[in-house]
């Protein structure tokens, strides 16, 4: 009986030292290269991003590469929620890290896009 609480200690152990050695981390953001592809990097790797779900036109190309530059600037830290590819570049929701609104739906919500997944969207919430 008395070994289980000695194993059981040692085992938590072993689970905290070895969660507190590899903590968990974000791409973080280079380059916006347009209003719909980031260059992102990932210790020695680096991808390029194609925003999911947003339409920019020509016409808004401008503000809508000023607005997603000011959201990211160099370095900050983005989740990356992969949906697909195409050509081998990876299609991915971007969430800036400590914000809850993605990128594409901020695009959108700023009147900079259209959703370009709306049908799909509108199927799954009804």
């Amino acid at each position: 009986m008395r070994r289980f609480p000695l194993i059981h200690s040692l085992i938590v152990g072993v689970l905290l030292l070895v969660g507190l050695a590899a903590p968990a981390s974000a791409a973080e953001v280079l380059q916006v290269r347009s209003s719909s592809l980031l260059q992102v990097g990932d210790h020695n790797r680096t991808y390029t991003i194609e925003l999911a779900c947003s339409s920019v036109q020509t016409s808004q190309e401008p503000e809508a590469l000023s607005w997603l530059r000011q959201q990211l600037p160099r370095r900050r830290r983005v989740n990356l929620r992969p949906v697909g590819s195409r050509d081998g570049q990876l299609i991915a929701r971007v969430t800036p890290i400590g914000d809850s609104q993605d990128l594409s739906t901020g695009l959108i919500a700023a009147g900079l896009a259209t959703n370009s997944c709306g049908a799909t969207a509108s199927r799954s919430n009804g």
